[in-house]
This record gives structure tokens, C-alpha cells and sequence, in this order.
């Protein structure tokens, strides 16, 4: 849900709806409680030994469209398997998948006979993404390992209502990763209000909160990008501001800020707590899931390359955030940057826009695909 601030001066809470009340005492003592949580702890960093698996299958649980009725198929050692029609055969189609302007992926992977699940990102609202995960048959007890990529609300806005419908269902001190403190920091866009991640919600899930600044491991078989760095021409549209502090139990700590981010008022978000999820797949190369690349859709790449210290580039799947203000110089010269690392296939969907599709397409042929809620694209051994 959207949650908003109170007790917090007229200049910011014009901008949100009371939702909180008891005062500064519960405030300090909601503080004290997070703050001291043995649930969280700094994710376990990647060293020198990467992880590798065997096989890789991503599914697109939530994605902003649905594409029926065009069958599986096979292209240079990739499988791309596509839900369509009738949800339950010879019944009436009384569910079906949905889409929104949203991103969740589940990801399984298979390594020395071993299977892990992450799933990645939650969409716009929990009711998608629960309506998507069950036709799907993505049982949430199956689950290793949770990340969020980033602050925004269409990629945590399902958590929640997640998090209370599989209570009691999900593994026992299950990881939870985020790139940073400023994952919790309130955010608006043009439009108002963008709401800020409960953290409260994920503790008391009887999740592992993992602070992942760094490179690291996730479920034994994946690997976050940590902090990407910017080191391409790229200047991705950033269209939200935070502010550092706690709200009513919400937000991010100052304490755990850097000094010059915490200036008592709204700055212009520079999404360095943003990760991406990556793959090494055996024989193949790198998969990273990019999901929105405010850091820059090659920055990402190019972080998943160096954290990995592995050149080679399999596939790349989600939000590429090149979209159609940045203009057809920029997406040619984002174009150029993809034909010089050489990955095998762009998988794009969420915020890539549709004039890169076009652009892309053109030169590259039939490595890029756009994606859709419920593809499943399977990497390595069948």
C-alpha cells in the first residue's frame, strides 16, 4: 500500500493522507525496535568464486502487458514458453492473467541437482501479482530468496498484500534483499505522493532484512550487482525525489544517510541504492535482470560484468528505462553500447518503451524480444 506521513509539518503533509497516529513515543519506539533488529544484516558479499548453474528459467510474473495466443518457441538455445488462452481448459475463463505498470520475475534455477527460487520484485498491487503467481502455479513456500531492485512503487507496491497473504507460508528467516538505507526513503513524483517500503511489514514476516551495497550472493546460485556505477554516456530520466527521515515509523535513517543527502527537504533521487539480479549460466554466460536501470541499462550490464569479472553476456531481461524523451541519438548510441558488449539476447519489457523495441529490432534482429506476463524464457540445459 501507499503509505503515507503524519505529524511531520504542513510543507510535507500536505502531501500525503494520515494514515499513522500515537505521537512521537510510538515513533521512538518503532525507531528503537528496527533499528536494534537482529533481522537484519549485511548480505553476504561475493568473492571470487561465482556462483554457476546449470539451467535458468525466468518467468515474467508481473509485466505491463499480456500477449495471447502465440505459441512456444525455440531460437539459438533459448526456449520461450508463452501462457494463452483459456486459464483452466474446458472451464469458462472466468480468471486470467493480468497485466500492470508493474515488474515481478520469478526466477528458478538448477545447479549440481540443486533448485533455487527467487522472486524478484512485487508489481503495482498484490492483487496482480497473487492472481499471476496462483494460474501460474509459482507456489510462494518454494521461494530461497526475495529482492527488491529499488524504491519505487511499482516494483514494491505488492509486497505487503503479499507478505500477508503467504503468512506462515514463506521459509522461516527467508533473505530479503536491498541495495541501502535509502531503499526506505520517502519518494513523490510529478504526480504526488509515490509512498515509501514498509520495513516494518518485512521484519515482522519473519524475514532477513540484507543490506546489499556490495556484491552479493543470493540463494547460493545468484548474485546482486550492488551499487552500479556511472560509467556510460547514459543520463536515464529520473522523475522521483526522496527525503531522508522517519515519519511515523516510515522511512529511511538519517544516521545511516550520507550527510549531504540529509538536507530536511525533498532532493532529486539518484537511485544509488538500485541492484540488478544476475546469473551465470554454465556454458552460456551472464542473465542479469536488469528490472528499471535508473542507473543506466548499460551502467547495469557492465557492473553485472565486472562484479563477476565474466565478459560474456548471455541475455539481459526487464526494464531497460529508455524511453522515448531521451530521443533516437540516445537510443542509437544505447544500441551501439549493447552491439559492443554482444549479448546474445535482449529481453526487454516494463519501462524500456517501445521506440527502443522498434530501434533495436531493427538493427539486431531477432536477439531482442519483448516480453509479457507469464513468458517463461529458459537458459542452458533442457
Amino acid at each position: 500500500m501507499l503509505f503515507n506521513v503524519c505529524n511531520c509539518g504542513p510543507s510535507l503533509a500536505a502531501n500525503f493522507a494520515h494514515v499513522c497516529g500515537g505521537g512521537a513515543g510510538f515513533v521512538s519506539a518503532v525507531i528503537a525496535t528496527l533499528a536494534a533488529s537482529a533481522k537484519t544484516a549485511p548480505a553476504k558479499t561475493l568473492g571470487k568464486a561465482v556462483p554457476q548453474v546449470d539451467r535458468l528459467a525466468v518467468r515474467m510474473v508481473t509485466d505491463n502487458i499480456v500477449i495471447q495466443f502465440v505459441p512456444t518457441e525455440k531460437r539459438a538455445g533459448l526456449t520461450i514458453e508463452r501462457r494463452s488462452g483459456n486459464t483452466v481448459p474446458d472451464k469458462p475463463p472466468r480468471t486470467i492473467l493480468n497485466g500492470e505498470w508493474g515488474l515481478a520475475m520469478h526466477a528458478q534455477s538448477q545447479a549440481a541437482g540443486e533448485e533455487r527460487n527467487v522472486l524478484i520484485d512485487f508489481g503495482y498491487t498484490p492483487e496482480v501479482l497473487l492472481n499471476n503467481l496462483a494460474i501460474l502455479k509459482i507456489d510462494p513456500s518454494s521461494f530461497d530468496a526475495l529482492v527488491l531492485s529499488h524504491g519505487h512503487y511499482d516494483h514494491f507496491g505488492g509486497m505487503v498484500g503479499f507478505l500477508n497473504a503467504t503468512k506462515g507460508a514463506l521459509k522461516s528467516r527467508m533473505p530479503f534483499y536491498v541495495g541501502g538505507e535509502d531503499t526506505f526513503c520517502l519518494r513523490r513524483n510529478p504526480g504526488g505522493n509515490f509512498g515509501v517500503l514498509d520495513r516494518k511489514a518485512i521484519l515482522d514476516a519473519d524475514l532477513t532484512l540484507m543490506m546489499a551495497a556490495q556484491p552479493a550472493i543470493v540463494a547460493d546460485h545468484a548474485f546482486t550487482t550492488g551499487r552500479i556505477g556511472q560509467t556510460s554516456f547514459e543520463t536515464p530520466l529520473r522523475a522521483t525525489d526522496e527525503i531522508v527521515g522517519i515519519f511515523d515509523g516510515f522511512g529511511c535513517f538519517p544516521e545511516k544517510m550520507p550527510a549531504e543527502k540529509n538536507t530536511g527537504g525533498y532532493i532529486p533521487d539518484d537511485f544509488e541504492h538500485e541492484l540488478a539480479t544476475v546469473y551465470l549460466v554454465k556454458g552460456k554466460g551472464l542473465v542479469v535482470l536488469t528490472s528499471c536501470s535508473h542507473r543506466g541499462v548499460i551502467n547495469t550490464v557492465r557492473q553485472a560484468m565486472q562484479a563477476s569479472g565474466t565478459t560474456k553476456v548471455h541475455a539481459v531481461i526487464g526494464g531497460f528505462h529508455v524511453v522515448p524523451p531521451l530521443g533516437d541519438d540516445y537510443i542509437e548510441k544505447t544500441i551501439e553500447e549493447f552491439r559492443q558488449i554482444d549479448p546474445d539476447f535482449l529481453i526487454v519489457g516494463h519501462c524500456t518503451g517501445d521506440r527502443f523495441y522498434d530501434l533495436a529490432r531493427a538493427a539486431l534482429g531477432d536477439e531482442v524480444i519483448h516480453s509479457a506476463v507469464g513468458m517463461r524464457f529458459v537458459f542452458g540445459a533442457n
